[in-house]
């Protein structure tokens, strides 16, 4: 078998950062030599496999079983945040973690610093995987990748491991919130399933935010500063109003848990035009929708103030907490806390405060949590991956495969 590591590296490698500017799909050409890449292994490896126009790649493995099982499915992404750059990832390998702090080479002084970062003392002695500093490293969500294609080879060359129908799919565009709008759940054909891009070892999530995004425009009207009295609209500073009518203390730096947010994600503007960029999201669908309803009423305060169509809110809701959906099967929650025990890995169930292709995937008719692919501190420069998690997670895989086949 290929060892874990050198498939994730292999993965790390393509640049597959999607763009949330563009309209088409996969909203990155270059997300396709990764699809591609994945289509040709699964099929090298025996295995059914299908990539269609909108950079879905979606493998079937038939039972090997004389009964009649659920099939499950395994679902990763392959693009990358557009947070930080994900061309030419150097990853560095440090085996055996002694605890202390971590250079990363790429970037003279920048280092890894438990004191930043308590959660990497969870892992000394372990081999670490870090970026050198210049780019993130893609563990979100290419150990997911590498996990559930380390499962697939484990099966195909250990024909004797026993199985009932096993569905992989791989899709673009999650990190932009398009990841799932064109999948066709029918053709997917699993009757459950678990996406792989959680965090931490031992995490488990079927609760996820409902989540909108908002754009607002400030239409100013701007003249010459020294004859502006009374009639200059300064746009910049009339945005500023509408954000200091949102809570203060409602914003990610804020919050934990289940609290939620708005999160100013972006700005440009001149005197004459600006233009604010906000998520706004909640795990509670009442709370959730009564914040929208505080950003449109900032914006109406603001045509009220400067007169209409000072302020326009474009508010769009994006996806929503899957718990209603998967709550009704809580069986395949049972299945993979039982299948982390088989791990040696304590299931750790907390909400995501985020959403995953799972959520959507949920509401149209396929429930699916979320599982732990193992890294932290993603969409940066200062991710990491401890190697021991990524081959826990590809163990909870076969752990899941085996137990919907009703092997244990």
């Amino acid at each position: 078998m290929e060892k874990i590591l050198d498939r994730f590296l292999r993965y790390v490698s393509v640049d597959t950062q999607s763009n949330e500017e563009s309209e088409t799909q996969p909203s990155a050409a270059k997300e396709w030599d990764l699809l591609k890449m994945l289509e040709a292994e699964l099929k090298a490896l025996g295995v059914e496999t299908t990539l269609d126009e909108y950079g879905y790649v979606m493998g079937s493995i038939p039972s090997n079983l004389d009964k009649e099982v659920p099939a499950v499915g395994f679902i990763a992404h392959v693009d990358t945040a557009p947070d930080a750059s994900g061309k030419d990832v150097k990853p560095q390998i440090i085996v055996g973690y002694d605890g202390g702090a971590i250079d990363l080479k790429g970037v003279p002084g920048l280092q890894l610093k438990p004191e930043e970062f308590p959660e990497m003392l969870h892992y000394v002695g372990q081999t670490l995987i870090t970026t050198d500093g210049t780019t993130l490293l893609g563990a979100d969500d290419k150990a997911g990748v590498a996990e559930i294609m380390n499962a697939v080879q484990y099966m195909v060359e250990h024909p004797e491991f026993k199985h009932g129908p096993v569905k992989i799919g791989f899709t673009p565009d999650e990190e932009i919130g398009r990841g799932v709008v064109k999948f066709d759940v029918p053709r997917f054909g699993a009757d459950f399933a678990y996406t792989m891009d959680g965090g931490e070892v031992g995490e488990l999530e079927f609760e996820n935010f409902n989540a909108a995004s908002a754009k607002i425009h400030i239409q100013g009207r701007n003249v010459h500063p020294g004859y502006a009295k009374g009639k200059m609209k300064n746009a910049i500073l009339i945005g500023q109003e509408l954000n200091a009518l949102l809570p203060a203390l409602a914003r990610p730096e804020h919050t934990e848990g289940y609290e939620g947010f708005f999160h100013l994600i972006s700005f440009k503007g001149t005197v004459e035009e600006a233009d604010f960029a906000y998520i706004i999201r909640d795990h509670d669908r009442a709370k959730f929708e009564a914040r929208k309803e505080m950003m449109q009423k900032a914006a109406d305060y603001i045509n009220a103030q400067y007169g209409e169509g000072t302020a326009t809110a474009v508010i769009k809701d994006q996806y929503y907490n899957m718990r209603e959906q998967v709550e009704p099967h809580y069986h395949i929650i049972d299945k993979a806390v039982k299948a982390m025990e088989m791990a040696g890995v304590k299931a750790k169930i907390q909400p995501i405060r985020g959403g995953t292709d799972g959520a959507n995937l949920s509401f149209k008719g396929l429930p699916c949590p979320n599982i732990f692919a193992g890294g932290l501190n993603f969409h940066g420069k200062m991710e990491f991956l401890p190697l021991e998690s990524m081959e826990k997670a590809s163990q909870v895989v076969l752990n899941l495969i085996s137990l919907f086949a009703g092997v244990e």
